[in-house]
């Protein structure tokens, strides 16, 4: 694939397509497909669908749909139509035409209802749904027939084509196919074809009260769309000798499926239903929630489109599931935003500090690298006068060994600046310090140091005359537990991380935050790397980490 770099070997969907292009199969075509359905925002489990479909379609020379797989007008919207959009060209993918939809083919979808029908393999159950469920059996026993299963092909096709009419109210009757009540596998005995649910459709508006099921609409819609190689995650293999079924029954164009292990991240859950839940029951602030394992929460929180496709690269197509570490994802994350970050200023725990020797009133303008690794990015202003804000934690009465930082009758130099000395400090009635003061060495600054003084320290520091008042939204893992929906006996709520947002209001950063672009990655020097948040205004700056400088969760397990 264009992206995986790290591993030329040839995953098994690429041999499967191989293979096809060697015999001809499909005249060499390969056309794939992305068929979500609009229920929920995508997650980083999508984020790995889509990049086998869209990566392995454009290493063919082939095309990829985007199909909407909208067979549940209750729980669809076009809120989460237009997030998917947004979400796959976020990732830098581009579909094949116009996006389509299951919706689109309800007519021909009906018409191959009625063919199941004519063919005798199809009925007409008013059995309620608790009844047709108990007569399915169980694994270990055989369904049991319906007593509607042995009506006539033209009572069937008489009640199907009034349930379309909206003559019946919902759950008076379903569509079923007559395959095996013994069958093995629980899908296959007489399955649902079509259910009557009146209700409003984000695209077909009012004009169905019928909706096909997915597993009838899914395999149909790729074989109207020809698709060559439908890539579908592990849980849907269970579905594939029912799709064959139909497909066989009616004819029609035999697209394949073919099943992959699905993206599993540690301390993160792929589950839209309990995505859904973490927003309900306000846990989170939405589906865009920094936290949130969805392609809008990681963009928001300041993820970079290239590093979720290198991680799915780097994690190759696999079949069996398994579960990918988080620090992988942060590693690949931190990497990236390495290469493109501009560096700033930021004080998040505020200690004044004095130059008593530096002239009052004056103000001076000292460069700032953007970023090192990339001389291009060039430099930004900043301010530098008689009163600056530190670290709290910089400055020590009584340092340990080996402590390169400020503390009395210490020399460190200020970054970008100048070397300085501390000479005394005043503490409040706690014995606190509340404020140091040093002398600064003119001849000490940065790029043109003449002063002969050898420090092994340096400290970020933002102006006082210029500092900018911020809020910091320090984002960790969402939950306390690698796997929190595993565990049968246990909800996995009980795992929320009650500290996976903390808030800071004390931080104060330099001015040139104040000119920074909405979607500019950035690195707070020493504290982690941060974007601008779309809560920001004109008098309030919010920046989210979007990772630390390193993995700290490892030792915080620890203790």
């Amino acid at each position: 694939m264009s992206e995986n770099t790290e591993n030329e070997s040839k995953n098994f969907i690429q041999e499967i397509i191989e293979k096809d292009l060697e015999m001809g199969t499909h005249e060499g075509r390969v056309h794939m497909r992305f068929p979500p359905e609009p229920n929920g925002y995508l997650h980083i489990g999508h984020a790995k669908a889509i990049w086998i479909n869209f990566e392995t379609a454009k290493m063919y020379g082939g095309k990829t749909n985007l199909r909407f797989d909208d067979t549940n007008p209750v729980k669809e919207d076009v809120e989460y139509v237009n997030s998917i959009k947004k979400d796959i060209s976020w990732l830098g993918y581009e579909w094949e035409g116009d996006a389509l939809y299951t919706s689109d083919y309800f007519e021909q979808l009906y018409q191959y209802a009625e063919d199941l029908i004519k063919k005798g393999v199809a009925y007409i159950d008013e059995q309620s749904a608790e009844d047709i469920a108990t007569q399915k059996g169980t694994p270990t026993k055989p369904g049991t027939n319906s007593p509607f299963r042995d009506r006539s092909v033209e009572e069937n096709l008489e009640k199907f084509r009034a349930m379309r009419a909206g003559d019946h109210p919902d759950g008076a009757m379903v569509l079923r196919a007559k395959i095996d009540m013994a069958a093995p596998n629980m899908l296959m005995r007489d399955p649902l074809i079509y259910r009557i649910k009146h209700a409003h459709h984000h695209n077909t508006g009012d004009a169905w009260c019928i909706y096909p099921m997915y597993d009838f609409a899914h395999g149909q819609s790729d074989s109207i769309e020809n698709i060559t190689h439908s890539c579908c995650s592990l849980e849907f293999m269970h579905h594939r000798p029912l799709y064959n079924w139909f497909i066989e029954q009616l004819g029609i164009f035999p697209s394949k499926q073919y099943e992959f292990a699905r993206m599993n991240v540690a301390y993160m859950i792929t589950s839209k239903r309990r995505l859904l839940k973490l927003v309900e029951e306000g846990l989170v602030s939405g589906w865009d929630d920094p936290r949130m394992s969805t392609l809008s929460g990681l963009r928001r929180r300041g993820y970079l489109p290239e590093s979720i496709r290198r991680f799915c690269a780097l994690t190759g197509v696999q079949k069996r599931d398994n579960l990918q570490e988080m620090a992988l994802l942060e590693s690949v994350i931190r990497d990236d935003l390495n290469a493109v970050a501009t560096r700033v200023m930021v004080v998040m725990d505020p200690l004044k500090l004095v130059i008593t020797n530096y002239p009052e009133g004056q103000t001076e303008e000292l460069p700032s690298q953007n970023n090192p690794q990339d001389e291009s990015a060039g430099h930004h202003m900043m301010t530098l006068s008689r009163e600056i804000w530190i670290e709290k934690g910089d400055f020590m009465l009584d340092p340990p060994k080996k402590y390169f930082r400020l503390a009395p009758d210490k020399h460190v130099r200020l970054k970008g600046a100048y070397i300085i000395k501390a000479d005394k400090y005043i503490t409040d009635d706690k014995g606190e310090v509340t404020e140091v003061h040093c002398t600064y060495f003119p001849e000490s600054k940065s790029g043109s140091d003449n002063s002969g003084i050898k420090v092994k320290g340096t400290m970020h520091w933002v102006d006082s005359t210029s500092a900018i008042p911020l809020e910091l939204r320090l984002y960790d893992r969402l939950f306390t537990d690698p796997t929190p929906t595993s565990h049968e006996d246990k909800d996995f709520l009980e795992f929320y991380n009650k500290e996976s947002l903390v808030t800071n209001t004390q931080a104060l950063g330099e001015k040139h935050l104040a000119e920074v672009g909405a979607t500019e990655p950035l690195q707070f020097m020493r504290k982690g790397y941060f974007i601008k948040d779309q809560d920001s205004s004109d008098g309030k700056l919010v920046f989210n980490r979007t990772v630390a400088l390193r993995d700290s969760w490892a030792k915080k397990q620890k203790k």
